[in-house]
């Protein structure tokens, strides 16, 4: 998963023709490390998507930008519009992330 550390970066990301996946978090968050223990599998599954991260405490005004109240989300992406937003509360399992990625990207 690539890092974004600025908004120009994030803007290029977005506005890519096909869809991506932009994972919000904080350092602090405990929910955040718990993903990042299970989100190698899914990001296997899913490999025919760009996947990117962004640290909401680094690159501010991006998250609030995008109505990300709780951390981690994952927000996908295209040409620049936002298509789809799983907040913070149902990114708690696997089986949340991976029902989300299939009702949005089949």
């Amino acid at each position: 998963m690539e890092a974004i550390q600025t908004r120009d970066k994030f803007n290029e990301v977005i506005n890519s023709e096909k869809p991506v996946i932009v994972k919000f978090f904080a350092d602090w968050c405990p929910d955040c490390k718990r993903m990042d223990m299970f989100i190698g599998d899914i990001l296997e599954d899913y490999n025919q998507y760009s996947w990117y991260e962004l640290n909401s405490d680094e690159v501010e005004g991006i998250a609030a930008e995008h109505e990300v109240m709780g951390i981690p989300s994952l927000l996908i992406f295209q040409n620049g519009e936002k298509l789809a937003h799983q907040h913070s509360a149902y990114t708690k399992t696997p089986e949340e992330v991976r029902e989300f990625l299939q009702q949005q990207l089949g």
